[in-house]
This record gives C-alpha cells, sequence and structure tokens, in this order.
C-alpha cells in the first residue's frame, strides 16, 4: 500500500480505533495481536488504537456448560451491543466461539493468519496413557465425544474457566486431564505446555486458531482499516468451515469437526459428525474450487444421509 493510499485511509479517523474484547487475558492476547498488526501495516502510532476489554456473560457462568445457558452467544452479547451502539468500532473473537448466523449489521471483515489448529493434552503423555476411568475436564462435546470414541472408559466431566484456572485445577488434582486449544495456550507464552494430539486422532472444532474482527455492516471505513490486516487463506478455509456448520443446524450441544485447507485455488474440508457418547461418527470430506460456496454445504448433507436417526436427532433432523 501506497503512503498515499495510506494517508487517504487514515483521514477519517480523528481519533484511536476502540478495538473491543472480551477481558480474559487469551481474548486480550488476541486483540493486541489485532491491534500490532493494524499499527504496522497502517504505519500508525500506538497511540491510535485502544483495547476497550469488557467481561462476557460466559466468563461469568462457570458452574454450568454454555449450552444450558445460551450457547456461544455468550461469549459475544456484551461485544455486539458495544459494536451496535457505536462505543468500539470493531470487536475481536475466536472464530470457534461465534455462531454461525450473525446480526445482518455486521460483518466479518478480516481475520488473522490462522494459528495451531491441534488441541493439547494436559495431564498425560497421551490419551492413551490415562489411567482407567480417568476423571478428563471438557466443556466442549466435540471433545468430550470424541474421547469417548476412544476410550468409553473415562470419566468426562464439565470444567470451566479461562486457561489458568484449568491448568489450576489439574495442578490441583481435581481433574487428572484436560484438553485446550494450542493456539490459546501459544498466544499465552506456553507453547511447552501440554501434547500435541494429532488431527488425525482428534480433528479440531470448526475455526480453531483463527482470529475474526467484527465491525458494523455500514461503517465501510473501519471495514478498510481491518480488511487490509486480513488473511485470504485463513478467510476462506474458516468461512468453509462455518458453512458446514450453516447446513447442519448445529449448536453448542452438537459434537463435530471440520478443518478447511486451501491450496492456490483449491480447497480441502475434512469433517466428521459424532453422537455425544462417541459410540458413532460419520466422517467425510470434500476438495472443491474456492468459489464453490455450495461444496460444503454439500458435504454437511452427505454426512447426514450417512448418519443414523439417532445422529440425525443430535442436528435436529
Amino acid at each position: 500500500m501506497s503512503e498515499g493510499s495510506k494517508k487517504e485511509i487514515l483521514a477519517g479517523l480523528d481519533r484511536p480505533l476502540r478495538i473491543g474484547t472480551r477481558q480474559s487475558p487469551l481474548a486480550q492476547a488476541q486483540a493486541r495481536m489485532t491491534a500490532n498488526a493494524l499499527l504496522s501495516t497502517h504505519g500508525w502510532r500506538p497511540e491510535q488504537v485502544e483495547l476497550v476489554p469488557m467481561v462476557a456473560s460466559g466468563d461469568k457462568i462457570l458452574d454450568r456448560s454454555l449450552a444450558e445457558v445460551g450457547g456461544k452467544a455468550l461469549w459475544t452479547k456484551e461485544l455486539d451491543h458495544a459494536l451496535g451502539n457505536g462505543d468500539i468500532d470493531c470487536a475481536v473473537h475466536s472464530m470457534k466461539d461465534v455462531e454461525t448466523l450473525r446480526p445482518e449489521h455486521f460483518i466479518l471483515a478480516a481475520m488473522l493468519e490462522r494459528a495451531d489448529v491441534h488441541d493439547r493434552l494436559i495431564g498425560a503423555e497421551s490419551i492413551e496413557a490415562l489411567a482407567k476411568g480417568a476423571i478428563v475436564g471438557t466443556a466442549s462435546p466435540r471433545r468430550k465425544a470424541q474421547l469417548l470414541r476412544q476410550r468409553n472408559d473415562l470419566d468426562i466431566r464439565l470444567i470451566r474457566g479461562n486457561v489458568q484456572t484449568r491448568l489450576q485445577k489439574i495442578e490441583d488434582g481435581e481433574y487428572d486431564a484436560t484438553l485446550l486449544a494450542a493456539a490459546g495456550l501459544d498466544r499465552l507464552d506456553m507453547a511447552d505446555v501440554g501434547i500435541e494430539i494429532s488431527d488425525e486422532i482428534m480433528l479440531p472444532a470448526p475455526a480453531q486458531g483463527a482470529i475474526g474482527i467484527e465491525v458494523r455492516s455500514a461503517d465501510h471505513h473501519v471495514r478498510q482499516l481491518v480488511r487490509a490486516i486480513s488473511s485470504s487463506g485463513t478467510f476462506r478455509a474458516v468461512i468453509a468451515e462455518r458453512q458446514f456448520l450453516k447446513q447442519l443446524t448445529a449448536d453448542c450441544h452438537s459434537p463435530v469437526a471440520a478443518l478447511a485447507t486451501i491450496d492456490g485455488a483449491t480447497a480441502h474440508l475434512r469433517a466428521e459428525i459424532l453422537l455425544p457418547d462417541g459410540s458413532e461418527c460419520v466422517e467425510g470430506s470434500s476438495t472443491f474450487d474456492i468459489g464453490d460456496v455450495s461444496a460444503p454445504a454439500i458435504l454437511a448433507d452427505k454426512l447426514l444421509g450417512k448418519a443414523s436417526t439417532a445422529l440425525n436427532a443430535v442436528f435436529g433432523r
């Protein structure tokens, strides 16, 4: 981008760009990554961006699963309110925590380059090494189903709280093990924590490892500013995974995994749907042109077509 173009874009911004974020340490780390990308790309001074942290409902309710009390909207509600009111100019999200159906007056304008998509196991050297009946903490239906698929003797229990809280629960012996996203650990400078689980064993959640930036649809100026830091490959991959989710009508109760990779003009999408107890898993893949917006939905229908009545019921079919 030429210096002239930068000045033209910046001309409409006479105050710091306000970046909304949840207050958790991981969320703020992701917001700082976004801020740093904007500073670097546009040649701004540090004072030209401002982080606006807020406590999300999902961070307040720690004794129940999100599916019981409102689903993924509990991560976005406060940010949505601030963005809609104009209190912030954009909101930074972990994309795996964002509902597939979003308000029409918002738009996902950018995604940073995706980080490590894998899960990491904390508390044991491998899933096989866990003791019989080991207590494993997770709040993810996907992780629970995938674990039980391999080890139906495990005692899977709800664990909530931020990364540090969950790690402390393992340290205190409340749980024998847990699973966390490698991307989150890396962003908290905890790259040495946990053992990476192959995606051949545990396919990740749709959009895992991706950071998205949402803006008001009508705010073309901020959309332009934010779009400049977007990774096109990450954006295309994550949108494909979210299209797959949308066709499934999946929600927080639904054990589902999906991972898309982009190679030039070609996308490859792997996915699986599971019963909550892991007793059934239907998996498949699709390779298609990046411009084919129908392919992820076709794959979703294909998996549902091979699934049992019980598994279809998990997705409201």
